[in-house]
């Protein structure tokens, strides 16, 4: 490998626009990987970028971490990935993706009348959910759709 293909923190933190300590979590976390100077200075390969991209943008659909290191787990460590691998990985999403898509539009089309908190603050909540009986099915927006009803995602 030669040594323009590798880049200092900092030109990464400038291309891919995640700070420092995203970087150095990620690391940790094994999501990406860096070598050292004999300085003990990080140096990334080119393709940490794409893996980034990789990460906001399942990160952006609320996939956790978890989820995202197994994904990248299996590209290949050799060589830098091809569009058929960040193909196969996202078609592994698309069924998720037009799920949240789905609930999400459900939600913006009711949203000037119930988004089912439960909440009774409305006028219609007494027609909706009188006296609260949303609330025996637990904490939290109830009658939201499934997928607007995830654990809220953890980490960066």
């Amino acid at each position: 490998m030669e040594s323009g293909d590798l880049l200092t923190i900092g030109e990464i933190v400038e291309r891919s626009g995640f700070p420092h300590s995203a970087l150095r979590y990620y690391e940790r976390e094994g999501l990406i990987s860096a070598s050292r100077t004999s300085g003990g200075q990080r140096r990334y390969r080119r393709s940490v970028l794409r893996r980034l991209a990789f990460v906001r943008a399942a990160r952006s659909l609320g996939i956790g971490l978890d989820e995202v290191r197994a994904a990248l787990d299996s590209l290949p460590a050799e060589r830098t990935p091809t569009r058929a691998d960040w193909s196969r990985l996202s078609k592994a999403w698309r069924g998720r993706l037009d799920e949240q898509i789905e609930a999400l539009t459900a939600l913006r089309d009711g949203l000037d009348g119930c988004i089912g908190c439960g909440c009774l603050s409305m006028t219609t909540c007494r027609l909706v959910n009188p006296d609260d009986a949303a609330a025996v099915q637990g904490d939290g927006a109830r009658r939201l759709p499934p997928a607007l009803r995830r654990p809220p995602v953890h980490g960066r």
